[in-house]
């Protein structure tokens, strides 16, 4: 009972006020009927002998008696549940202190900085990260309650922070610190509209990044040295200060005679005085931002007397000032000695042969303007390169970015000596244009061998993988292999074959064209053959030849760029060692694997597997060009002849006369227009460029044309343009479509395949 008469103390403030107050209240009461029962307990006691009075009074005392023992009962229970309730809130006290601990230690031991600010955006916490970034500037770390804005201009002021790039893309924003360290900040809000900041050292991810990007440029610049070495032109960039910054091994080669580098010397130091005041007045043009083409004599090495065509190119920055220029220098000696003796030729053969004095005046001023436009197309080209240069000096985009120009004179000049080739003007000249023609096709293989690889390089040509069959593709190959190999006194045989495949037949045909050559290049006297076999799903398609074969450790090499096996016996062909890395490209492209297997002293078989395909039932086999044996079916074949370029319109008009052809050329619609009735007069063929001028293209001109004419003339489309968009819409189009250079044979073939239709 001592419990029971217990005061009870005060009860704290707190959330278990009321309770304390309530179980004091019960305290009060049962005191005060313990005070009315011992009343009447004694009451009882004291009483006379009227029984019935007193007694009823203790039975009312009992009845209290077991009221005070009831409450007393719920006043114990009631401390009970708050002693529950005051151990539960302690538990959940240090429970919560246990999880804000375990929270600051997590954001204390991440190796992110860390900063928290409320939702008036001023600081609360931070982690020793952070505070170590301050401590190592020498910076006064910010204090609790500091506002962001306030933080961000201390990290500017104070040095704290060197360098601050951002870009929209990005995660976050990127500082250099005072110590060198990268760091990179995110942000995020909390659900209280707070701020969480993090720091992230990424300074091993930057000298990641500039590794991988010191790695690429040098592997460009390898790339660049590796082209501008074998480029047969002395190539080289002086600064503002005409200091040699730059140059390839010929031009090193060339000016460092001594055996001191020209690299790091100002020209007149590289020159000597009397030849730098020559060249003095074009390299202040050229300062003055000006672009130079000019000759200059020199003395080479021994001595002799050399012709060099030079050209000054300058190069602007940002704000348009030269900083510089490029120096291109070609060696054009023996051409002018070719002219010359040509000039030679053509006056002794003025002398013995009056009547072929016409024929012979336009040979040379054929020929002189062959080589005017070589000497164009060498500036465009060294203008082209340069510009490449100055965008990382690429050189698959500066070989694939010149092709059309390149390719505009080369054709002209096939056209000319084509024709000329039908005229007869005696041995010498005969042998003198045969020469012509020759370097032309050597000139026209190096050429879109290298602009081949560059466009594989620089992923301009994409593959348009189509189902077709091989019927046509393979008969028209052998038919223009099969005279190649006559010439050549070999045998080509052939095996047909009529499957249907699943690829590109434009890149397909090259691979076994670049077979084909190689197998005519090298096999001499003897046999090739061209044929398939059906694997499963696949087909192979071969090419065997009975040449000098190759080593079994060079049958990997092969297949590398500039790489060349001479066989044994075997003479020096002028190929750059091109066509089997271009076939490896290609194969990788389509997804076809190319493979090789040889015997030396007995041959070769060169395979590319090609898998099946299904033709679609309402989509006929797609065809290439259609080439029939030649016949002599030309004579008076109405052409209607569309070239920008007046130089291919008066060869191909030489060239089609000498066939038999009557022939109309003009350099527009509206200019052929004017010179025959477009809507009425026969014609049984229509020659354009796709190319021309005033933004203009053959397609258009064709349609111009067509469209006036109650039946549309048939269409031949001659183009440098290699993309498949333009493939296919030609195709579209129900046109006729041949690549330049334009190949005689070829030409013939299709207007024999137009008359007969």
């Amino acid at each position: 009972m001592a419990s029971l008469n217990s005061v009870p103390s005060a009860p704290s403030p707190g959330p278990d006020y009321d309770l304390s107050l309530r179980i004091a209240e019960l305290e009060l009461e049962n005191q005060r009927l313990r005070s009315i029962r011992d009343a009447l307990i004694v009451r009882v006691e004291s009483g006379t002998g009227h029984k019935p009075a007193p007694y009823a009074a203790f039975e009312h005392s009992v009845i209290l008696a077991e009221q005070v023992r009831e409450r007393t009962e719920a006043l114990n229970l009631a401390m009970e549940e708050l002693k529950a309730s005051n151990k539960a809130l302690s538990r959940a006290r240090e429970e919560a202190e246990t999880s804000r601990q375990r929270l600051s230690d997590a954001i204390e031991s991440i190796a992110d900085g860390f900063v928290l600010f409320d939702r008036d955006h001023c600081l609360i916490q931070t982690n020793s990260r952070f505070r170590s970034y301050w401590r190592h500037a020498g910076v006064p770390v910010p204090q609790a309650g500091t506002p962001i804005e306030a933080v961000k201009a201390l990290a500017l002021s104070s040095g704290l922070v060197v360098e601050e790039h951002s870009h929209e893309d990005a995660e976050g924003t990127v500082f250099l610190l005072s110590n060198g360290r990268w760091v990179q900040m995110t942000e995020r809000t909390t659900r209280e509209g707070g701020q969480v900041v993090l720091y992230s050292d990424i300074t091993d991810v930057k000298n990641s990044e500039m590794a991988r990007r010191i790695k690429a440029l040098e592997e460009s610049e390898r790339w660049i040295r590796v082209v501008t070495d074998h480029v047969p032109a002395l190539i080289a960039y002086v600064g503002a200060d005409l200091t040699v910054q730059f140059c390839n091994k010929v031009y090193q080669a060339w000016y460092g005679r001594n055996g001191v580098s020209p690299l790091g010397k100002r020209l007149e130091q590289v020159h000597s005085d009397e030849f730098y005041q020559r060249l003095l007045p074009q390299i202040l043009e050229v300062l003055d931002g000006h672009s130079v083409n000019f000759e200059f004599e020199e003395t080479g090495e021994h001595g002799e007397q050399r012709y060099m065509l030079r050209s000054y190119v300058p190069n602007r920055d940002e704000t348009g000032e030269v900083t510089g220029f490029f120096v291109l220098i070609r060696d054009i000696t023996e051409r002018r000695k070719t002219a010359i003796a040509l000039e030679q030729a053509y006056d002794d053969l003025e002398h013995r042969v009056r009547e072929r004095t016409a024929a012979l005046t336009g040979l040379n001023q054929q020929l002189r303007q062959e080589i005017s436009e070589r000497s164009a197309v060498e500036a465009r080209l060294r203008e082209a390169k340069q510009e490449a240069e100055q965008a990382n000096l690429s050189k698959t985009k500066f070989l694939a970015a010149v092709s059309h120009d390149l390719l505009q004179p080369l054709n002209a000049a096939r056209l000319f000596t084509s024709a000329l080739l039908e005229q007869s003007f005696g041995p010498k000249a005969e042998s003198l244009v045969r020469s012509v023609s020759t370097s032309l096709d050597d000139v026209e293989n190096l050429l879109g061998t290298l602009v081949d690889i560059s466009k594989l390089d620089a992923g301009v040509i994409t593959p348009d993988v189509t189902a077709f069959d091989l019927r046509d593709l393979l008969n028209n190959i052998a038919r223009e292999f099969r005279q190649m190999a006559l010439a050549e006194g070999q045998r080509l045989d052939f095996v047909p074959c009529s499957a249907v495949v699943q690829s590109d037949s434009q890149l397909l045909a090259r691979i076994l064209r670049n077979f084909l050559t190689n197998a005519i290049r090298y096999t001499g006297q003897g046999r090739i053959l061209l044929g398939c076999r059906r694997e499963h799903d696949h087909v192979l398609l071969q090419v065997w030849d009975t040449g000098p074969g190759i080593p079994a450790d060079k049958l990997t090499e092969i297949f590398q760029e500039f790489k060349r096996i001479r066989p044994k016996g075997a003479q020096a062909d002028k190929g750059l060692g091109l066509g089997l890395a271009i076939v490896d490209k290609i194969a990788r492209m389509l997804g076809h694997e190319v493979s090789v297997s040889s015997v030396e002293g007995k041959g070769s078989v060169f395979s590319v597997r090609v898998p099946l395909g299904e033709l679609q039932s309402a989509q006929p086999a797609p065809r290439g060009p259609h080439l029939p044996m030649l016949d002599s079916g030309l004579k008076g074949a109405r052409v209607w002849v569309i070239d920008n370029d007046l130089a291919i319109c008066q060869g191909m008009k030489t060239l089609l006369e000498g066939w038999g052809c009557r022939v109309t050329t003009a350099v527009s619609a509206e200019g052929l227009a004017g010179q025959v009735d477009v809507a009425r007069a026969p014609v049984d063929l229509i020659l354009a460029d796709y190319h021309l001028d005033n933004d203009e293209n053959g397609v258009d001109a064709v349609a111009v044309i067509n469209a006036q004419r109650s039946q549309p003339a048939p269409v031949l489309m001659i183009t440098a343009n290699y993309t498949n968009e333009l493939k296919q819409h030609i195709r579209e189009l129900g046109y006729l479509l041949m690549n330049k250079p334009v190949k005689p044979l070829k030409l013939r073939s299709v207007l024999n395949h137009v008359m007969r239709c």
